[in-house]
């Protein structure tokens, strides 16, 4: 019932942090407007406004931090490792390849098809690699190594760029930002991250007996190689999904489901959907924080505050578990 509780306050608290963000902005827009505004029955700007810049930025943000959110404990989960996260593993790295690719060849309508393709290339890729050895250990070693090719190739290209104009828009792209969200990057991230969430919360109650450790889950019937197909696949669509129109955003994954672990005594088929929701509820807040903070010269990016708030409570992660 605690956890039940919990879930139903992070629900209630995305909702007020969705429609709290509504009110940040350059324009000042009072309570009314803002509900007419919702309804389509305001005047045209404020129509615009809400509809088309800040209710779509503030549903990407519940949405990419969703999927990181879901994603990451579903890693630490299987791997039973407690640093384990997208970023770690060459999901995101993969991801940002793609995009990198199509903003390099001046294609910026494929970045999402790229960033989700390319994904889904380095899952399958790390899966046949982690084939001959079935379990954590295997999938570890594939996404490390993956994770490493792609940042390397994402360099290269960097390296390449044409004209510093062009390096300075893949630089910026990789800090993350959820500046130039709108509807349509809602209606292709939101099916995809759902998707993957959906196949992350099927493989809670495998990761459950997995905690006994693998010998004794595939003596209860438990299937490693299934469990593992259905947390790649699932972590390909979501951080593919948010890399495509978040750029790339580091560490929600790993620290979110560790704040939420003590809610759930380490029991995953909890603890994806709430580090779904925890990761939501953080990155719209975070993400209102930073439109409140930034003017018009000083823009902060949602990576580098991520990164920022990410970095610390990994080396205290470290530093604890050594």
């Amino acid at each position: 019932m605690k956890v039940r509780a919990w879930s139903i306050w992070m629900v209630l608290i995305c909702i007020a942090a969705i429609f709290f963000s509504l009110f940040i902005g350059p324009t000042g827009i009072s309570f009314s407007n803002i509900l007419s505004g919702l309804a389509g029955q305001s005047t045209y700007p404020v129509n615009t406004i809400i509809q088309d810049i800040r209710l779509p930025r503030a549903l990407l943000a519940g949405l990419v931090g969703a999927g990181l959110g879901a994603s990451g404990a579903a890693l630490q989960g299987f791997t039973r490792n407690p640093l384990a996260a997208p970023g770690l593993l060459g999901f995101s790295a993969c991801a940002a390849l793609g995009a990198v690719l199509a903003l390099y060849f001046n294609f910026p309508a494929l970045i999402a098809p790229a960033a989700i393709g390319f994904a889904l290339i380095g899952a399958l890729v790390m899966t046949m690699f982690a084939r001959r050895r079935p379990g954590a250990s295997g999938l570890i070693l594939a996404g490390i190594g993956i994770g490493a090719l792609a940042t390397a190739i994402t360099g290269l290209v960097m390296n390449l760029a044409p004209n510093p104009w062009a390096l300075s828009e893949l630089v910026y792209w990789l800090m993350g930002s959820l500046k130039n969200a709108d509807k349509l990057d809602v209606l292709i991230t939101a099916p995809l991250t759902l998707a993957g969430c959906l196949l992350l919360f099927m493989s809670g109650p495998a990761l459950r007996v997995l905690g006994l450790g693998e010998d004794t889950a595939q003596s209860l019937g438990i299937s490693i190689v299934r469990t593992q197909w259905l947390i790649v696949l699932g972590c390909a669509l979501c951080i593919g999904a948010g890399v495509a129109v978040a750029g790339a955003i580091g560490f929600v994954g790993l620290f979110v489901p560790h704040i939420l672990r003590f809610l759930t005594k380490s029991d995953e088929a909890w603890l994806i959907p709430l580090s779904a929701l925890g990761g939501a509820c953080f990155l719209t807040l975070t993400d209102g924080l930073i439109r409140a903070a930034s003017g018009p010269g000083t823009p902060l990016y949602l990576g580098i505050v991520t990164s920022l708030i990410g970095v610390p409570f990994f080396l205290w992660l470290a530093w604890r578990q050594s």
